[in-house]
């Protein structure tokens, strides 16, 4: 996510490159749908972890006061922050996945900025070429696993449901081991391996007649 604009920043400080990953997200997704059970759009809050949060606040020189409270024009300084590096071949860390299709997903536009309890609470927008609700799989991840996402919520039309499997930390670790043996950070660079760690969401809606 928006990668060269941050990761300098967060790789620039002591012990870093540690270990995987690096920042910590809560994701939610609201699916919006249109005629016939289509996905025609998605609109994505991301909450960001308390330090990520200090990192950026201090690195844009906001908030001086350290006290969490941001004005509206510091806010608005801050909106779209997370968007503002996003190559064409940047995924958005969201797929939309029914059988062996994966949905064509547009550019984001910012909808929502706010600081919650230290935590930057960003949204976005985005159109989806029209793809079908039924049976789709939603997943937040980065390939890298430089991020890590929990889906925390996805909010759909009454008549549909999408409940949250939680992706199981263990497993995935065993199932890297698998692949590579000893672990450390070119595994996730060069492999991506994110999808192990993914959360998974799976939609299934109610006949509407």
């Amino acid at each position: 996510m928006f990668r060269t604009a941050i990761l300098a920043l967060v790789t620039s400080l002591p012990g870093a490159l540690g270990a995987h990953p690096h920042i910590f997200v809560d994701a939610t997704v609201k699916v919006e749908l249109g005629d016939a059970g289509m996905i025609t759009g998605v609109e994505v809050t991301w909450v960001y972890d308390d330090f990520f949060t200090l990192l950026i606040l201090e690195d844009m020189g906001l908030d001086p006061e350290a006290d969490g409270v941001l004005t509206e024009a510091e806010l608005a300084e801050l909106r779209g922050f997370d968007l503002v590096e996003w190559p064409d071949w940047f995924e958005g860390d969201l797929y939309l996945v029914n059988g062996d299709k994966t949905a064509e997903i547009g550019l984001p536009t910012a909808t929502g900025i706010a600081v919650e309890e230290g935590r930057i609470v960003a949204s976005h927008r985005r159109d989806v070429t029209p793809f079908p609700a039924e049976g789709t799989v939603i997943e937040a991840y980065d390939p890298t696993f430089y991020v890590a996402y929990e889906l925390v919520g996805v909010r759909l039309p009454e008549r549909c449901a999408a409940p949250i499997t939680e992706a199981d930390p263990e497993e995935a670790d065993a199932r890297v081991a698998e692949i590579v043996g000893e672990v450390d950070e070119l595994t996730f660079e060069t492999l991506e391996i994110g999808h192990l760690y993914a959360d998974k969401a799976r939609i299934t809606c109610a006949s509407s007649s």
